[in-house]
């Protein structure tokens, strides 16, 4: 792909978040293409349906979270590198839960693509490396899995409005408490 194609189709999926998230399955190609600066024709030979758009942009946004799971992972501190990784999950929550809301089941019925299953398996595997790590140091109660975290994740994306900030930041402390990951008490929470 062309440099400037690949610029193009970068834009087309960042716009296509934000459209998304907003709007959910009211949202138009045409206004991913106005908010990316693009043509409709730009953004239907990237992706030739509606559905292969959200697809693609689920799979980005899934890609995005595993690399920040990553990154924090290499932190010295595996209880702070944990307590972030949820502070950043909690608030990327309402957003992804609003696109993997909008992915229907693949064609044989049976799930979703094999690229977003692929993207999803790579993030749930980064959400427990980062959980293992804090609980290998005792910085996270042993008996927690990463189907807790990921449930209380959902819980909070559901809770959650893009616009409650503080009161996200509150229950996310409590929910760190609550799984051992914050020993100081919620009122650390903007240490991470």
């Amino acid at each position: 792909m062309r440099r400037d194609g690949a610029a193009n189709r970068e834009k087309v999926l960042l716009a296509a978040e934000h459209v998304f998230a907003e709007k959910g399955a009211a949202a138009s190609t045409d206004e991913v293409a106005r908010r990316a600066g693009v043509s409709i024709a730009t953004v239907f030979r990237n992706f030739a349906t509606k559905q292969d758009l959200i697809e693609a942009t689920a799979c980005r946004y899934l890609e995005k979270l595993t690399d920040q799971a990553l990154a924090l992972a290499k932190s010295p501190d595996p209880g702070k590198a944990f307590a972030s990784l949820l502070r950043t999950l909690a608030a990327a929550g309402p957003v992804k839960m609003t696109l993997m809301d909008l992915l229907p089941p693949h064609d044989d019925g049976q799930g979703l693509s094999r690229p977003v299953t692929e993207a999803a398996d790579a993030f749930r595997a980064a959400l427990n490396g980062a959980l293992h790590r804090a609980q290998a140091v005792g910085a996270a109660r042993p008996d927690v899995t990463g189907d807790d975290v990921s449930l209380l994740l959902r819980a909070l994306a559901h809770a959650t409005d893009l616009s409650e900030g503080e009161a996200l930041d509150r229950a996310v402390g409590i929910v760190l408490d609550g799984l051992g990951a914050s020993p100081r008490g919620w009122g650390d929470r903007h240490d991470g």
